[in-house]
């Protein structure tokens, strides 16, 4: 049993790594933009914007991992 509770709490980390790691890369994704925009650099305004995109999708693919293991 004791098993299956460090199995569980590893997995929970997982999931909480992976919306960490999603929130820091919309954090720096808004970051970038806003240097594009003030410096008038169209590329790293992209770049940010792709970069907060990638963290939306990160921490969503969290919270379906979340939703799952909560079926199990």
């Amino acid at each position: 049993m004791t098993l299956t509770t460090g199995n569980a709490n590893e997995r929970q980390r997982t999931m909480d790594k992976d919306r960490v790691k999603g929130a820091a890369n919309q954090a720096k994704g808004a970051v970038k933009e806003k240097v594009g925009q003030v410096t008038g650099d169209s590329k790293t305004e992209a770049e940010g914007k792709a970069d907060k995109a990638a963290g939306k999708v990160q921490n969503a693919i969290g919270g379906l991992k979340d939703a799952v293991r909560g079926e199990d």
